[in-house]
């Protein structure tokens, strides 16, 4: 049983089980397609579970067959915001699903239904993707006459390389749970009916180990993006000190050496 429930107006909910967070887009009539209120609705619930001190990894996914379809084009959605004569010239980009989920430092697995447009987005922006075998991943975004703009223009470059990510997005192609795996955009694929549970057990097997450390190890991959080999080592070092003196650090070298399973405390 989850230990506490919350909801943004139903269409994002937030469970947190043990060391574990879920968090749900809920509009699964609509193929969870975001509505105004779910933009803050996703970031909240992402900030408030990496503020938890008991939650160590975050799932992220979709109720029903679809992780999200994109934002919600219907009249008076999202889309609605985003095409409005009026300039916008105080854009805050800092509290949007994609820039939250590039900050925060636990780690975040998308259970990956079907996805499309600004979900496609918000799945590269999750650390880990683990993909039912039924679902589709579409990046018709030049199809429609716009660019990705959510941050998958940065990710794709990066996961896959220049050459394969330039073809996915001017092609504007839809590729198969298959397709998907080949080009290393999910970790690995299973059937629908095991999604949850295949990535429940990497939650945990990931809950299991230091959360600091993880954390840490997370923070510096990030950087290390935009950083030289020399001052990322530099960083690193700097990251290192402070874990040395954890009780999780003297409990992980006491296990190892008592050949026993190490009982991190997150201090």
């Amino acid at each position: 049983m989850a230990d506490t429930v919350s909801n943004t107006n139903d269409s994002v909910l937030l469970s947190v089980d043990g060391a574990i967070a879920t968090i749900t887009l809920n509009r699964p009539d609509v193929q969870n397609t975001i509505s105004p209120e779910m933009l803050d609705g996703i970031c909240d619930q992402l900030l408030a579970a990496n503020a938890d001190p008991k939650v160590r990894v975050i799932i992220l996914t979709g109720a029903g067959k679809f992780f999200c379809a994109g934002l919600d084009m219907r009249g008076g959605g999202t889309a609605k915001n985003l095409t409005s004569d009026r300039v916008a010239t105080n854009l805050d980009l800092r509290h949007t699903p994609p820039t939250v989920l590039n900050k925060i430092d636990k780690p975040v697995i998308c259970a990956l239904g079907s996805s499309a447009g600004y979900g496609l987005d918000i799945a590269l922006g999750c650390d880990i993707r683990i993909m039912a075998a039924e679902a589709k991943m579409s990046c018709a975004f030049v199809a429609r006459g716009v660019t990705p703009e959510s941050g998958g223009t940065w990710f794709l470059p990066r996961l896959i390389g220049w050459s394969k990510a330039a073809e996915l997005i001017f092609s504007a192609r839809t590729l198969t749970s298959a397709e998907a795996l080949e080009a290393g955009l999910v970790s690995r694929v299973v059937p629908a009916a095991d999604l949850m549970s295949t990535t429940r057990a990497l939650a945990e097997e990931i809950a299991a180990n230091a959360p600091l450390a993880v954390q840490a190890s997370k923070r510096m991959m990030r950087m290390g993006l935009d950083e030289s080999f020399d001052d990322h080592v530099f960083r690193v070092f700097l990251q290192l000190l402070p874990l040395l003196k954890t009780e999780d650090f003297r409990e992980g070298m006491a296990a190892f050496m008592e050949r026993r399973k190490p009982d991190f405390k997150g201090k």
